[in-house]
C-alpha cells in the first residue's frame, strides 16, 4: 500500500523543516512525499530545496489558498492512501505511517482517523490541547464532533469518487469534506487509538482573527447539510474543545510517545 503524504506551505521558513524531517524519518518504505508551495516570499523554498533528492514531487506556484494547494497534491498523487502533514505539523514517531497502514489493511477501511495534540508554536514539547478521537459514531457528528483533520487518512479512489475539498470555503473545507465522507454509509471508517500528529497552535482556524470567519462558514455548512439549529451545533462543536484543553494540562510528551 503506497501512502502519499502532502505538505502545503506558504512562508513557513520557521517550521517547514520540522514537518519535512518528520516525514522523511518514517520507517515505512512506500511513501510518496509531495510538497506544494504557494510561491513563498521568504526562505521556505530554499529549505525545501535542500531535500529535493528525497522528496518525490515539489511544486511552487501561486494558488488561491490552502485547499486549492491540497487538491493539487491529491490530483498528482499516485498513492493508494492520502494523508496530510501541514507545514506546522510533526508526525509523532517514525512508525506512525506503518501503524496507520497496518490498521487500514486489517480493517479494509476507506478512511482512518486517530489522535493528535496541539503544541505551543515556540515550544513543541508543551501540549496545549489533547484531541482523542474516540470510537466512531455518526450520532456524535450531530452533536458537533469531528475527528482532527490531520489525523485522517483516506484512500485516493474514495476521494476521486466522492470529491475533493470545496475551494469555495477558505477555512472550513475540511469540515465539509469530513461531514460528507463520515455520513456516507458506503465509506468504511476506522479509528486508530494512537497519537499520530503534533500540531502547532496558530494555524488558519485557531487564530482569533479568523474565528468569526470560521463561525460563518461552519454555520453555512450545517445549514447545507440540513442540520437542525446550526448555530447551536457550532456552539457544541466548540464545547468539544473544553476537555481537550483541560486534559492537556496534565500531559507531557511521554504520554503520546510509544
Amino acid at each position: 500500500m503506497r501512502v502519499s503524504i502532502i505538505t502545503v506551505c506558504y512562508n513557513r521558513e520557521d517550521t517547514i523543516r520540522d514537518a519535512i524531517e518528520s516525514v522523511l524519518a518514517q520507517n515505512y518504505d512506500d511513501i510518496e512525499y509531495i510538497i506544494v508551495d504557494g510561491s513563498s516570499k521568504d526562505n521556505t523554498m530554499n529549505i525545501v530545496n535542500e531535500y529535493r533528492g528525497r522528496v518525490t514531487k515539489i511544486i511552487s506556484e501561486m494558488d488561491r489558498g490552502m485547499y486549492e494547494a491540497i487538491n493539487k497534491g491529491i490530483r498528482m498523487a499516485t498513492g493508494d492512501v492520502i494523508g496530510l502533514v501541514h507545514s506546522d505539523d510533526i508526525l509523532v514517531s517514525p512508525d506512525t505511517i506503518s501503524h496507520i497502514v497496518n490498521r487500514m489493511k486489517e480493517t479494509g477501511a476507506d478512511l482512518l482517523y486517530a489522535d493528535g495534540v496541539y503544541v505551543k508554536r515556540d515550544n513543541t514539547n508543551k501540549i496545549c490541547r489533547n484531541w482523542v478521537g474516540g470510537e466512531f459514531s455518526r450520532n456524535k457528528i450531530k452533536w458537533g464532533w469531528l475527528p482532527l483533520h490531520t489525523t485522517v487518512y483516506i484512500r485516493k479512489e474514495t476521494m476521486m469518487k466522492y470529491g475533493l475539498y470545496d475551494e469555495r470555503f477558505e477555512i472550513s473545507a475540511d469540515t465539509k469534506l469530513l461531514i460528507k465522507y463520515l455520513f456516507n454509509p458506503d465509506i468504511k471508517v476506522t479509528y486508530l487509538h494512537e497519537y499520530v500528529i503534533k500540531m502547532r497552535m496558530g494555524g488558519l482556524s485557531t487564530t482569533g482573527a479568523h474565528m468569526s470567519h470560521v463561525w460563518a462558514e461552519d454555520v453555512l455548512l450545517y445549514k447545507q447539510y440540513g442540520f437542525k439549529h446550526p448555530k447551536m451545533l457550532k456552539v457544541m462543536k466548540i464545547c468539544w474543545k473544553i476537555p481537550q484543553y483541560i486534559s492537556a494540562r496534565f500531559m507531557s510528551l511521554n504520554d503520546i510517545n510509544r
